[in-house]
C-alpha cells in the first residue's frame, strides 16, 4: 500500500541522510498532522514518528522526553487506529532507545500500555498495546521490571482469562496471541522471579496446547509452546520439574501427530525453540528425546533457498510477492531470492549449536551427519545468521567428536579446516568474518598440535597478512576523510564504526595467532616471522592505542608460549613494552604488565635484568591515586599480579622482603579472576613456607590474611572448584585448631568477611 511505501521510503531517508538533515525537516510536518481534527493525519503523523527512529536516534534522544509523553496521550485518541499507532509507535521507541527508554518510562509506558490492552471494544488495539508490551519487556533491565511484576501478571493473567474464553465462544484468537507472547517475554526478564506466578498460567497455557488443533489455531499453539518453554526456562529445572513430563509428552505428540506439517507451518520454529530451550532444563536428560527431535530439525535446517536470475522485466512482475528480494546486479539484470524459509533455516541452526553445547558426548551420533550439513554451509551468502550459527558450531561439534577418539575428531576437522581457512579468506562482512575466525581458534584450540599442515600454514599466513595490511590502509583511508571538506561529527561517527569493526577483526587475528603459540609452540616461529614486521608495526609509540594494546598480546602469547626462543624477537618488543607499562590508556598499561609476569614466569634468564627494571614502573601504576577506579582496576591488578610473579619466579631480581608488605597490602584481586588464581596460590606458598614477612612477629599479619581470603570469597575471584580454593580452606582450618589464634582472627572480620569465610570451609 501507498502508506506502508512511505513509511519504507521514511525509515530509509532518515537512515541514509541522518537525523541532522531528516529530524528539523519532519519534526514540524509530524507536529501539525498531530494536531489535525481528521483521525487520518493523527494515525499518519504516529506511523511517521515510528519510522523515523532509526535514523534520528542521536537527535530524537535529546527531545525523546517531550515525545513520549507527547505520544502517549494518543493511546486515549477517540479514534482506534490512532490508538493503534501510538501503540507502534511506543513500541518502536521501546525498541530503538532501549535501554534508556524503559529507564526513563518504565512506570508511564508500562502503566498506559496495560490500560490500552483493556480496550475491549478494539481487539487490534488490544492486540498492539500487548505487542509494544512485549517489545519493552524484551529490553527491560530486570531490576527495573521487578517492581511492576504484580502489576503486570495480574493485568496479563486477567486478559489471558477473558481471552481464552472468547477463543472458546467465538473463535477470537489475535488478543490471546500477543498475550501469551507478552507472558513469555515477562517471565524472560524476571527469570527466577516469575516463580510465584507459575502456577496462575500454566494450566491455561497447557490446556491451549493440548486443545488448540485446528489448522487456524496453528500460530497461537506454536506461540504458546515457545511461552511454556520460556517460562521452564525463567523459573528453573526445580519447579519446572513438575509439568516437564507432561509438556515434553505434549510436544512429542506434536511432533508426531504433525510429523506431516506443511513446511510452511509456524508451529515448526516454534516446536524447534523449544525443544532446544527444554534441552537447556532438562541437561543430560535430554538425550533420550534426540532421535524424535532431530529428523525435523535436520530437515529444517538443510532448507535450500529458491534463486533466480531474471532481467528487470521478470523482476517487476515478481516483485509483489513479499516472499522475494532482489540485488540489482547491473546490465538490467537482478538476483533473486526467496526469503521463505530461512530465518527458520536459521533458528534450526542454531538448535544444532545448542544441542552439540548442551549435551556434547550425548550429541556424537549426530556428529558427523550435523558437520556434513553445516561445513558448506560457511559458503550460504544469503543469510548472514546462518553463517554465523554455523562457525559457531565448529569447535562445538569437535568436542562432541572427541568422544569417539582420535582418529574420528581427525576425520571430522579434515571435513571442515580447508573451508574456514577459505571463509576467513573470503567472508566479506566483518561480523560473520569474526566469528568464523573466533569460531577457527577455538578449533585448533579443542585439536592442538599437529591439526594443520604446510598448505595450511601457507593459505593462513597470506590470508593473516593481508587482513593486517588492510588494517594499515583502512586507517590511512579514515585519515585522508577526516582532512576531507565534507567531514563532519556525523563523517566522523561513521569512521569511528569503521575503526572499531577493524579493531575487532584485529582482535581475531590475535585469538588466530594465540590458539597457533600455545598448540605449537616455539616450532612455529619461522611461520610467524613473515608478519613480524606488521605486529612490530603496531606497537609504534604513533599508533592508535588498539593497534598497540593487540600488538603487545601477540608478543605476550610468544614470551608465554615460545620462550626462550622469544628472545630472539627482544630488540622490537622488549623497549615499547616496559615503556608501555606507564602508557596513558589502560588497556596497553594491562598488556604491557600481563607480558612483564610472563616473562618473569616463562621468558628464562635473558629477562631477569627486564624483570628488574620493569618493578619500580609497576610499583608507580599501582600507587597512583586513580589506580583502582572502574577503567584503570584491570591494569592495576596486572600490575600488582605481575609483582607476585617477578618475587615468585625470579627472586633474585627484586629484594623480596622489602617489597612483600607492599604486595600483601595490594591484595585481594577481584576483577581480573585469571590472575586472582595466581596471587591467591602464591599466598599460599608463602604462608605453606611460613614466610616470616608474610606471617609477621608471632603470626600478628594472619588477621590481615584472613580478611584477604575473605574479601576475595565476597568478590568471586576465586572458582570454588579451582584447587587454589582448597589451599586457601586448608590455611584457615590450621588456624581454626589454635583456639586463641582463631577468636583473635574471626573477631577482626565484619559479618559479610565472617560469613565469606565460613562459605569457604562448606564449599572446600
Amino acid at each position: 500500500s501507498n502508506a506502508v511505501a512511505g513509511e519504507s521510503a521514511l525509515d530509509r531517508m532518515a537512515c541514509g541522510l541522518g537525523g541532522k538533515l531528516v529530524l528539523p525537516m519532519i519534526k514540524e510536518h509530524i507536529m501539525q498532522m498531530l494536531q489535525n481534527p481528521d483521525w487520518k493525519y493523527r494515525h499518519a503523523g504516529l506511523m511517521a514518528l515510528s519510522a523515523i527512529g532509526e535514523g534520528c536516534h542521536q537527535q530524537m534522544e535529546g527531545i525523546l522526553n517531550e515525545i513520549v509523553n507527547f505520544v502517549l496521550l494518543f493511546l486515549q485518541d477517540p479514534h482506534p487506529r490512532v490508538r493503534y499507532a501510538a501503540c507502534n509507535a511506543i513500541g518502536q521507541m521501546a525498541t530503538d532507545f532501549a535501554p534508556g527508554f524503559q529507564k526513563k518510562f518504565h512506570e508511564k509506558a508500562s502503566t498506559a500500555l496495560l490500560q490500552t490492552m483493556e480496550d475491549q471494544g478494539n481487539q487490534r488495539v488490544q492486540a498492539h498495546a500487548a505487542a509494544a508490551l512485549i517489545n519493552f519487556t524484551e529490553d527491560c533491565p530486570k531490576s527495573l521490571l521487578i517492581p511492576y511484576l504484580d502489576n503486570l501478571v495480574k493485568h496479563l493473567h486477567s486478559t489471558m482469562v477473558i481471552k481464552l474464553q472468547e477463543l472458546i465462544q467465538k473463535g477470537t484468537k489475535l488478543v490471546l496471541e500477543q498475550v501469551v507472547t507478552s507472558i513469555a517475554s515477562v517471565a524472560d526478564t524476571a527469570e527466577e522471579k516469575f516463580v510465584p506466578y507459575y502456577d496462575l498460567f500454566m494450566p491455561s497455557l497447557k490446556h491451549i496446547v493440548e486443545n488448540a488443533v485446528q489448522k487456524e489455531l496453528r500460530l497461537l499453539r506454536g506461540k504458546t509452546i515457545e511461552c511454556i518453554s520460556l517460562i521452564g526456562l525463567a523459573v528453573g529445572k526445580e519447579k519446572f520439574m513438575q509439568d516437564a513430563s507432561d509438556v515434553m509428552q505434549l510436544l512429542l505428540k506434536t511432533q508426531t501427530d504433525f510429523s506431516d506439517l506443511e513446511d510452511d507451518d509456524p508451529q515448526i520454529s516454534y516446536m524447534i525453540s523449544a525443544w532446544a530451550r527444554m534441552c537447556k532444563i532438562l541437561g543430560k536428560e535430554f538425550q533420550q528425546y534426540l532421535p524424535v527431535v532431530m529428523g525435523p530439525l535436520m530437515k529444517t535446517a538443510s532448507i535450500k533457498p529458491e534463486v533466480a536470475l531474471l532481467d528487470t522485466q521478470d523482476m517487476e512482475n515478481m516483485s509483489d510477492d513479499d516472499g522475494w528480494e532482489f540485488v540489482n546486479l547491473g546490465d538490467q539484470q537482478s538476483f533473486g531470492i526467496k526469503t521463505a524459509g530461512l530465518e527458520e533455516k536459521a533458528t534450526a541452526c542454531q538448535m544444532l549449536v545448542c544441542y552439540a553445547k548442551e549435551l556434547k558426548e550425548g550429541f556424537v551420533e549426530y556428529t558427523e551427519q550435523v558437520v556434513k550439513l553445516m561445513v558448506p554451509l560457511l559458503k550460504f551468502y544469503f543469510h548472514d545468521d546462518i553463517l554465523l550459527k554455523n562457525s559457531a558450531s565448529m569447535p562445538l561439534l569437535l568436542e562432541c567428536a572427541r568422544v569417539r577418539g582420535p582418529e574420528y575428531l581427525t576425520q571430522m576437522w579434515h571435513f571442515m579446516c580447508d573451508a574456514l581457512i577459505k571463509a576467513i579468506g573470503t567472508e566479506p562482512d566483518s561480523d560473520v568474518l569474526s566469528e568464523i575466525m573466533h569460531s577457527f581458534a577455538k578449533c585448533i584450540e579443542v585439536m592442538g598440535d599437529g591439526c594443520l599442515n604446510n598448505e595450511h600454514f601457507e593459505e593462513l599466513g597470506g590470508i593473516l597478512k593481508g587482513k593486517l595490511e588492510e588494517h594499515f590502509k583502512n586507517q590511512e583511508l579514515r585519515q585522508v576523510k577526516r582532512q576531507d571538506e565534507d567531514y563532519d561529527e556525523q563523517v566522523e561517527e561513521s569512521l569511528q564504526d569503521e575503526d572499531d569493526s577493524d579493531v575487532y577483526i584485529l582482535t581475531k587475528v590475535s585469538d588466530i595467532l594465540h590458539s597457533i603459540f600455545s598448540s605449537y609452540k616455539e616450532k612455529v616461529l619461522p611461520w610467524f616471522e613473515r608478519l613480524l614486521p606488521l605486529i612490530v608495526n603496531l606497537i609504534c609509540p604513533h599508533r592508535p592505542w588498539p593497534d598497540r594494546q593487540w600488538g603487545l598480546c601477540i608478543f605476550d602469547d610468544i614470551v608465554e608460549h615460545c620462550s626462550p626462543s622469544s628472545f630472539k624477537y627482544a630488540e622490537y618488543f622488549l623497549r615499547p613494552m616496559l615503556q608501555s607499562i606507564c602508557d596513558n590508556s589502560p588497556e596497553v598499561r594491562q598488556a604491557a604488565a600481563y607480558g612483564v609476569g610472563v616473562m618473569a614466569q616463562f621468558g628464562g634468564d635473558s629477562y631477569r635484568p627486564f624483570c628488574t627494571e620493569a618493578l619500580p614502573l609497576l610499583v608507580r601504576v599501582i600507587q597512583s591515586p586513580d589506580a583502582k577506579t572502574k577503567e584503570n582496576v584491570n591494569a592495576t591488578e596486572n600490575c600488582i599480579s605481575a609483582v607476585g610473579k617477578i618475587m615468585k619466579f625470579k627472586p633474585d631480581c627484586v629484594n623480596v622482603e622489602e617489597v612483600l608488605p607492599h604486595w600483601l597490602s595490594w591484595l585481594p584481586l577481584h576483577e581480573d579472576k585469571e590472575e586472582a588464581v595466581h596471587t591467591f596460590n602464591y599466598l599460599c606458598d608463602l604462608i605453606e613456607s611460613n614466610n616470616p614477612v608474610v606471617l609477621g612477629p608471632n603470626n600478628s599479619n594472619l588477621p590481615r590474611i584472613f580478611g584477604i581470603i575473605a574479601d576475595g570469597e565476597i568478590h568471586e575471584a576465586i572458582k570454588h572448584e579451582d584447587p587454589c580454593t582448597k589451599r586457601l580452606a586448608n590455611v584457615v582450618r590450621q588456624v581454626q585448631t589454635s583456639g586463641g589464634l582463631w577468636t583473635e582472627c574471626i573477631s577482626q572480620l565484619n559479618a559479610d568477611q565472617q560469613a565469606a569465610i565460613q562459605e569457604l570451609l562448606n564449599s572446600a
